[in-house]
């Protein structure tokens, strides 16, 4: 054998180690340079490069829904979470997890697209790397009150938020949430700021370096949460506090609606959220719905309503009762004046009589994700398919509250 075809020989067994990246470079240039003389090589080596390609430890985006589900089973029968993430932590988890595998499949092109990202105030237009800016702003609240470091860099003469210890103090008991008072320039003020500086601050930054630090954020309020376990911790948003476990359902939610308008904008399919993370979802969206019913009484005069008939002396509070279909059913009845949320354990009714022995005034049945689309002011609340019975103008209050509870 020639020492031609000897050295043919040699660099042809590197191919294999080539295909898959594991070639020392200065063996993979002389390869390299080889294959542009030789053709039978060059179409070996292309495929092993496909068939490597197949082999990538970047999984496609494109699996059945359930396999990481079943995968995450399979591992943890076999070995138990140091730090199980609790129950109200996991729609946060899975929807991160699906933004993530869309993102990472964006071109350079598609980074460059802008998303429609619409609420009850108005619209906004940002690109996918800014979507990912206005999330980390938002989860930064989060992050602050597990006593993580504050991804949004200061205003310009305030000092940076000083965090005391990376393990926050022990959980206060659980209780309501304590509204506060609206900043000036709106109550959302410190949101569309917050995400005004992170943007700029991230504008010099590739797209994927932002989807690190982004990610990054993600894991460690994931960590957070099981050393949670409760959820009682307070996290304040500027407009309202609302325990750790319902922001981080909060954070889901918002994470699934912005990761669709993102899919949206490059044209690519988007699945909703698991049925269990779903039902969560709505549940939260329905404890909030008295509110926005007080807000859009005071805005709009003319969804006040009808006060009930006093019944035995005692002023009748009027509900309605919400049937929620689907896979995150369920069946609550919502107070119109402010009176609380009427539930159970589990968050639903036997949908007879209030607490004062009257009727709902109306009965409205409608899908979850419908539910939660309209919350997020991506549905017509005079155009979305509802099953009604009753009064129609407490069914519009309900319906024309929804989208209030959407923000910047």
């Amino acid at each position: 054998m020639s020492s031609t075809e000897e050295q043919h020989d040699a660099l042809r067994s590197l191919l294999g180690a080539w295909a898959l990246g594991a070639c020392p470079a200065r063996e993979a240039a002389e390869l390299e340079q080889h294959l542009r003389d030789c053709r039978e090589c060059a179409e070996e080596a292309a495929r092993l490069r496909e068939a490597a390609g197949w082999l990538s430890l970047d999984e496609p985006l494109d699996q059945p829904g359930s396999l990481r589900q079943q995968v995450l089973d399979w591992c943890l029968a076999r070995r138990p979470a140091e730090l199980p993430v609790p129950a109200w932590g996991m729609p946060y988890t899975a929807e991160t997890a699906k933004l993530d595998a869309l993102l990472r499949d964006l071109g350079p092109e598609e980074w460059q697209e802008v998303a429609e990202l619409p609420w009850h105030g108005g619209t906004e237009w940002l690109r996918p790397a800014e979507v990912l800016g206005h999330l980390t702003a938002v989860d930064g609240f989060l992050a602050l009150a597990l006593g993580l470091p504050d991804p949004v860099p200061a205003a310009p003469g305030l000092p940076a938020a000083r965090i005391g210890r990376r393990v926050p103090p022990q959980e206060p008991a659980a209780g309501p949430a304590v509204p506060r008072v609206p900043a000036q320039g709106g109550p959302y003020a410190a949101i569309t700021a917050r995400t005004a500086r992170l943007v700029a601050n991230q504008r010099g930054l590739a797209p994927q370096s932002v989807r690190s630090r982004w990610r990054r954020q993600a894991h460690d309020l994931v960590r957070g949460a099981a050393l949670r376990p409760q959820g009682n911790t307070p996290v304040d948003y500027g407009f309202a506090v609302l325990p750790l476990r319902d922001a981080f359902v909060d954070r889901a939610f918002e994470c699934f609606v912005h990761g669709e308008d993102v899919a949206r904008a490059v044209a690519y399919p988007y699945d909703p959220p698991a049925p269990q993370h779903l039902r969560q979802m709505v549940e939260l969206v329905v404890r909030l719905l008295p509110r926005a019913l007080a807000g859009l009484r005071a805005a709009r005069p003319e969804f006040a309503g009808v006060p009930a008939a006093p019944v035995g002396g005692v002023k009748a509070a009027r509900r309605v009762r919400l049937m929620v279909d689907g896979p995150a059913g369920g069946e609550w009845l919502v107070p119109l004046d402010g009176d609380g949320l009427r539930t159970d354990g589990s968050d639903s009714t036997d949908g007879r009589a209030g607490r004062d022995g009257t009727e709902p005034v109306a009965s409205m049945v409608l899908d979850g994700l419908e539910l939660c689309q309209l919350a997020a002011a991506h549905r017509d609340p005079d155009r979305l398919p509802v099953g009604t019975h009753g009064d129609r103008a407490a069914v519009r209050e309900v319906l024309h509250a929804l989208p209030l509870l959407s923000r910047p």
